[in-house]
């Protein structure tokens, strides 16, 4: 009898684990939702084909979800009058941007398979799959994240790198959620496609004289003023190269001060992962292949499984 108890007892102890710490895999929803990538692919494509920029703004949604407290969708929440989200924080407000493509995703995925795949997981499938149509590598994406139930703008505000971090607030940024100083770079690649607003750069096209090409800066300068509150938001491409096509040209520009974040240069300045950004520049397969490996590991930074948070009705707010 005691034996019995013992197993009923040991068999609720593993069940109870088994819930709350599940792990992601790649089939997760082979059987629940069997035409989710193809339905993710689809709006995606739709954005991207009418907005190219799209594609970067929706990778860019899944570092700031990821950086926050985990995978967890967090940064979709709206504030209410007795909620604070993340989207107001400094790193994403008047930044952030796609939440209406991520909308139209969750919608036509809910048609598809009711309640089932969490507004986390569709923005993992959505993040590879900008990459992939913009040129990037494919990979298999690990599912079965779950979508929190509150959010933090202070931990928004503390835990995404700014565009003016030095190389060692990158690398601590980084190694606080568990990514290596090499993954940092790879991550850092994503800024081969996108645009940046006048005040994320207005600082470096001004004043890092020795460490930024001439030439870029001035043509930088002719649609960014000096003064503050004047062009604020007009954008310029990350890559000067080519701003729409996902490849190693980040890499190509940075060895030729060509890097238009003060971030951005930081990662080959005479430091410590300047090597790394010259392998990078030289060889486009390393980077895809590092870049892959990061993001997986990404994607694996404190997911909700099991039975912790919920799968969203609305990635706008809690059920």
């Amino acid at each position: 009898m005691a034996c019995f108890k013992s197993a009923i007892v040991l068999f609720f102890l593993v069940t109870l684990v088994g819930s709350s710490s599940a792990q992601l895999t790649t089939g997760f929803y082979s059987k629940s939702c069997p035409k989710l990538y193809q339905t993710v692919k689809s709006v995606v494509n739709s954005a991207i084909q009418k907005e190219t920029r799209m594609g970067a703004s929706l990778l860019r949604l899944f570092f700031h979800d990821c950086f926050v407290n985990g995978c967890d969708g967090s940064l979709f929440l709206d504030d209410t009058s007795t909620f604070t989200g993340e989207k107001r924080a400094q790193p994403n407000f008047n930044s952030a941007r796609g939440f209406e493509v991520i909308d139209n995703i969750k919608s036509a995925v809910e048609k598809v398979c009711l309640g089932v795949v969490s507004c986390a997981d569709i923005l993992a499938v959505t993040a590879r799959d900008s990459v992939v149509i913009l040129g990037g590598p494919n990979w298999d994406v690990k599912l079965g994240r779950r979508d929190a139930r509150t959010a933090s703008q202070g931990a928004a505000n503390n835990s995404i790198p700014t565009p003016t971090s030095n190389l060692n607030r990158l690398i601590s940024s980084f190694t606080a959620v568990g990514l290596s100083t090499k993954d940092m770079v790879a991550l850092s690649g994503a800024h081969t496609i996108g645009q940046a607003r006048c005040t994320s750069f207005r600082g470096r096209i001004y004043n890092e004289t020795k460490n930024m090409d001439a030439s870029l800066a001035r043509t930088r300068q002719n649609n960014c003023p000096r003064a503050s509150g004047s062009g604020d938001n007009n954008l310029a491409p990350l890559d000067l190269q080519t701003p729409t096509r996902f490849d190693n040209h980040y890499f190509i520009n940075l060895v030729n001060k060509k890097g238009l974040l003060h971030s951005d240069q930081q990662l080959f300045n005479g430091g410590s992962v300047d090597s790394i950004v010259k392998s990078y520049s030289n060889n486009p397969s390393s980077f895809i292949s590092d870049f892959v490996t990061a993001m997986i590991k990404m994607g694996d930074i404190r997911p909700l499984t099991g039975s912790n948070g919920e799968i969203r009705k609305n990635c706008r707010r809690i059920n």
